[in-house]
């Protein structure tokens, strides 16, 4: 279980009492000072969860979280002094899952930290299990908060099985789903591309299988217990 909780905090004191109560609380608290730095370590190591301070030196909390939203569904709870309504509504709107102002209790922290990541478990779009999330629009895949980083063929022919989990499809029926001018390519294709889905998946959790063979049929998408 991923228990890290990235703290983007550049006051020291702050970064620390927050830092003691999590830590207390069980999880596994990270601190860093610098706009600059939060980009490289997300992509590096996803956290379970970003606190987010508004106002950082090298790059400001606003565009760290728009960035952060181009590639990962992780939670962001945003940390500001700013009260005033149009930044609240500015950070939620850029994907930030909850807003905490500045004074705060380190116990109430803690307990939005707990319920952001309880709301964050139990949403599961339908036919798709919670771990991994599926942006239709961009065409963008993620597993644990990870970007899969999927053409859009693996991305239509992975959306294609998990919209139907246990359900088993033959390699012709991905074919004409996938391909669906009906060009000419092997039937090799297929495994292929499934190929390479598993590798990136494994690539992220190694332990995950999604996409499961039957032997003679084809393939099938199992969800994650």
């Amino acid at each position: 279980m991923n228990d890290a909780i990235l703290i983007v905090e550049d006051e020291p004191k702050l970064a620390r009492l927050l830092s003691n109560y999590l830590l207390q609380a069980g999880y596994e608290p990270r601190c860093l000072e610098n706009g600059l730095d939060v980009l490289p370590l997300v992509r590096e190591r996803m956290p379970a969860l970003i606190l987010l301070d508004l106002m950082l030196p090298g790059k400001s909390g606003m565009d760290i979280c728009k960035e952060i939203r181009s590639f990962s569904t992780v939670p962001i709870i945003m940390v500001t002094a700013r009260i005033e309504e149009i930044d609240r509504l500015l950070g939620l709107e850029l994907g930030a899952d909850d807003y905490i102002c500045k004074p705060f209790s380190p116990r109430e922290v803690v307990a939005r930290v707990k319920a952001v990541l309880r709301r964050f478990t139990n949403q599961q779009p339908s036919g798709v299990n919670i771990l991994l999330r599926l942006d239709e629009e961009r065409f963008q895949a993620t597993l644990s908060g990870r970007d899969l980083e999927l053409t859009v063929v693996e991305f239509k022919l992975l959306s294609f099985l998990a919209a139907n989990p246990g359900r088993i499809y033959g390699r012709d029926q991905l074919m004409d789903h996938i391909y669906p001018d009906q060009r000419i390519v092997s039937d090799r294709t297929i495994d292929s591309h499934i190929k390479n889905l598993r590798k990136k998946i494994a690539g992220i959790s190694p332990e995950t299988e999604l996409i499961h063979s039957v032997y003679g049929v084809g393939y099938k998408y199992d969800e994650l217990q």
